[in-house]
């Protein structure tokens, strides 16, 4: 018998979730709710699942788990109350609006043992959770340095910018988990430069379209974090895990947006890499991870395993943001503890 899920909020996200948790052998039903009337009927329609008006009608139709896809403000009220209910929640990123706000949800669930699961997705890329294996396995030595890179094909729109909360709270949020997962260590100060190069849809949101982000963690371990929205070739996401014996990478598939120029290729008759149509959106390069993601959901659901990725991992990583929008305003590395207090 399939696991019964809610779906809240049908927007991009939430409904390509639906998709995902339509053709995953562990859900039997969905329950699914919009705040327009019109996107869940159509969404019911199409995957046969009940439609609800109110979150109270879904938490009371027999659910076994709620996935919150919303938009980020509707986040901590519908986790915090499908919680109180004693229903396993799966959340998509950020935990809340603020990392102040973050902290009062994650002491809100102090206590419980309801299990919440947070949506980065990357932990869940075949090629990622195999670079954390063999980190954990000792395949590498010591670390060094872990490089993420993440650069979008082209903006969102103006409105999206202005409500997203900044570079770092809205994109990188996923590289430094990424890098906070592999490490395995705490981040102790982050140093970020960036920049708008008078692009006046950043500069009226006051935000930046491009930044380098440095990690330093407590073992000495480098993180760095590179994004842009500006990147024509096509979505480009990539990890590097350099240690003392030895480095592995994440991302270099045959569909990486970069053009090789190496002219060893053409010398030695080798097929040109990368030589298929490069990536062009997340969805796309991620949707093996999201598939993974949501059926690890199904296993913590059913109490085979704990949470892989839970509200204090993502309230650490929204303090790693914090810290990189005061650092580059201020020019200056910061601390952890600088911004926590």
């Amino acid at each position: 018998m399939g696991a019964r899920l809610g779906v809240v909020g049908l927007g991009r996200i939430g409904a390509f979730h639906c998709d995902t948790l339509a053709g995953l052998d562990g859900v039997s039903s969905l329950v699914v709710l919009d705040d327009r009337p019109d996107v869940t009927a159509s969404v019911a329609d199409r995957h046969g699942a009940t439609a609800v008006t109110t979150l109270e009608d879904l938490l009371s139709a027999g659910v076994d788990g709620v996935v919150v896809a919303a938009a980020t403000p509707a986040h901590a009220p519908v986790l915090l109350t499908a919680v109180a209910a004693g229903i396993p929640v799966f959340c998509e990123k950020p935990l809340a609006s603020t990392a102040v706000e973050s902290a009062a949800v994650v002491a809100g669930l102090a206590g419980s043992d309801v299990p919440v699961q947070i949506g980065f997705n990357r932990r869940f890329d075949p090629a990622v959770a195999a670079a954390y294996r063999a980190v954990r396995a000792g395949e590498l030595g010591a670390l060094h340095t872990v490089r993420s890179t993440t650069l979008d094909p082209a903006p969102p729109p103006a409105d999206y910018i202005a409500a997203s909360g900044g570079l770092f709270r809205d994109c990188s949020v996923h590289d430094f988990d990424t890098v906070r997962w592999i490490v395995g260590r705490e981040v102790v100060s982050v140093f970020a430069a960036g920049t708008a190069s008078d692009d006046p849809r950043f500069v009226a949101a006051g935000d930046v379209h491009t930044a380098t982000t440095l990690l330093t963690f407590d073992d000495g371990t480098l993180g760095v974090v590179s994004n842009s929205r500006f990147n024509g070739r096509g979505y480009d996401c990539r990890l590097e895990v350099h240690g003392r014996t030895d480095t592995v990478v994440a991302g270099w598939d045959d569909a990486a947006p970069v053009r090789n120029l190496d002219p060893a290729h053409d010398e030695r008759g080798r097929h040109p890499f990368p030589s298929a149509t490069p990536h062009s959106f997340f969805m796309d390069r991620f949707a093996e991870s999201y598939r993974a993601e949501l059926a690890a959901f199904l296993e913590v659901v059913a109490g085979r395993r704990p949470s892989p990725c839970t509200p204090a991992d993502a309230l650490e990583v929204a303090w790693i943001a914090e810290a990189a929008a005061a650092s580059l305003h201020r020019s200056a590395p910061v601390t952890l503890e600088e911004v926590r207090s």
